[in-house]
């Protein structure tokens, strides 16, 4: 009797295991936030020089407030546009602006991602949002 139940056990569990198994393939979807409109962007690194030497990394980890759907949908098609256009302007403000004994302007820093997306866009709608300013020093 003891034998028989142990094998309906058994027999209970290898049915249930290609269920189990299918359902584990499906790997979750990460959600950085709730909200529909946000559009996360990848940290964006820049080298910080002094004196013709590279001292250091500047990460920059940004993120777009999009309400509007019919804008979101042109943002994704823009996204290679915008990310390249926010490399090479945070490198002009890394090169011109940050040193390594000072904290970067992160209110010039949001302005002039801000003005970068109007200007890619050809209209406003995105809003920036700064999610993180971190400097990494080699010295």
């Amino acid at each position: 009797m003891r034998h028989s139940a142990i094998l309906a056990v058994l027999v209970v569990f290898a049915l249930a295991l290609p269920a189990y198994a299918a359902d584990s393939k499906k790997s979750p979807v990460h959600k950085i936030t709730q909200s529909p409109s946000y559009v996360m962007i990848d940290p964006i690194y820049t080298t910080i020089m002094d004196r013709d030497k590279i001292t250091g990394l500047l990460m920059i980890g940004i993120g777009l407030d999009i309400p509007n759907p019919e804008l979101r949908a042109q943002v994704d098609k823009a996204m290679p546009v915008l990310r390249d256009i926010y490399v090479r302007n945070l490198m002009e403000f890394t090169a011109t602006s940050v040193r390594p004994w000072q904290q970067p302007d992160v209110v010039d820093i949001a302005d002039r991602l801000q003005r970068v997306t109007n200007r890619v866009l050809h209209q406003k709608g995105a809003r920036i949002l700064l999610a993180q300013v971190a400097m990494r020093l080699t010295k």
